[in-house]
Order: structure tokens, then C-alpha cells, then sequence
């Protein structure tokens, strides 16, 4: 479930994502790995959610270590909008 507010994460292949949520874990960066929302074209079909919170470090150690997403969305009035990455 993504939360109103949170951020989504996607990814243009599994192996991506998954190197993404290993290093973010590594970090103790609080995140989630979850099934791509349906409204989300997602070639993969897993998506990293975050809080605005952590969005700066985030996307901060994913742009670090070469894993900048392939698009960032952000959950507001029940829809996902598409955000720019800050990486």
C-alpha cells in the first residue's frame, strides 16, 4: 500500500531494483519494496516506496551509486503524479 504522500520508485529492470533496495537496506534507509501500482507503467512490476521524509537521502544514494529510477512518482488526492528525481 502506498500512503498519501509517499514516493514510488521504478525501475527498468529487476536486477536494478533489486540492487536499489539491497544498498538502500545497507543503509538502514527506510523503504519498501512492493508491487509496481497498476497506474504505474512499470517494466519490472516492483517499485521502491518511500516517505517525503527520506526522500533527499533516498534518492541522494541511489544517484551515488548509479541507480538513478527510470521515473519517481508521488501519490497525492489518491493519484500518482510523476515528480523529478533530485538525485
Amino acid at each position: 500500500m502506498v500512503n498519501e504522500g509517499d514516493f514510488v520508485a521504478i525501475f527498468n529492470s529487476i536486477h536494478r531494483v533489486m540492487k536499489a533496495e539491497a544498498l538502500l537496506k545497507g543503509r538502514s534507509v527506510p523503504m519498501l519494496l512492493i508491487p509496481a501500482p497498476r497506474n504505474i507503467s512499470a517494466d519490472c512490476g516492483l517499485a521502491i516506496r518511500y516517505a517525503a521524509a527520506d526522500r533527499e537521502v533516498v534518492e541522494a544514494a541511489l544517484a551515488e551509486a548509479g541507480l538513478v529510477p527510470e521515473s519517481i512518482y508521488e501519490k497525492r488526492d489518491g493519484k500518482f503524479l510523476e515528480a523529478g528525481a533530485r538525485g
